[in-house]
């Protein structure tokens, strides 16, 4: 499939997160592993989201880089309604799109597009959410980001080596991110946009 296609296809995030709160009510989650685990995860990501719907603020140069933008981009984001660090980021990507006109998010899920998704390996994995910035006019892939910022990637592998268990690497994960703040996030999109968007 072309890029132009995964494109057409995929969701707004007002979309995304109506599919994300239907499944939520049937007692589902995105992708083809439906255990309790993913629920569990599901549920909490669900709440992330809508408390940093609230929250969420992007500093001034942040707002001032992206105003900056003068050709039109979408931010094509690979994720999955169970995957933690999508719910921490992606509400930061849409607060991005409503700053600036000349950005428009999409969203599609990583299980049914595993042939976009392998092009996009983190590490030989299949790491999400990752972010696809795609110039409109060209389809051209101007750059990529994810699976999370350089300072909580840094982390988890760190965490990885040393054989820290996965529900306890989750959660001081996300301590992270509550001190974080999206601080780390909004540095590194700063660097980004005004390196290849500006």
């Amino acid at each position: 499939m072309e890029l132009s296609d995964y494109l057409n296809n995929a969701y707004s995030y007002p979309s995304y997160r109506k599919l994300l709160d239907d499944l939520i009510i049937q007692n589902k989650t995105t992708g083809p592993n439906q255990s309790a685990d993913l629920m569990e995860y599901a549920k909490l990501n669900l709440h992330r989201m809508k408390r940093l719907e609230k929250t969420a603020v992007l500093r001034n140069d942040v707002t001032e880089t992206l105003l900056k933008i003068k050709n039109k981009y979408t931010f094509l984001v690979l994720t999955e309604g169970w995957c933690g660090d999508a719910a921490q980021n992606i509400p930061l990507f849409w607060l991005m799109e409503k700053t600036c006109a000349n950005l428009t998010l999409k969203l599609i899920l990583r299980d049914e597009n595993l042939e976009l998704m392998d092009q996009y390996l983190t590490n030989g994995g299949r790491s999400i959410p990752k972010l696809i910035c795609i110039e409109n006019t060209s389809n051209n892939v101007i750059f990529t980001w994810g699976p999370r910022p350089e300072k909580a990637q840094n982390f988890v592998l760190d965490a990885k080596k040393k054989g820290v268990d996965k529900k306890k690497m989750a959660t001081e994960l996300h301590s992270w991110y509550a001190i974080d703040k999206l601080q780390s996030t909004q540095n590194e999109f700063v660097k980004l946009i005004s390196a290849f968007l500006v």
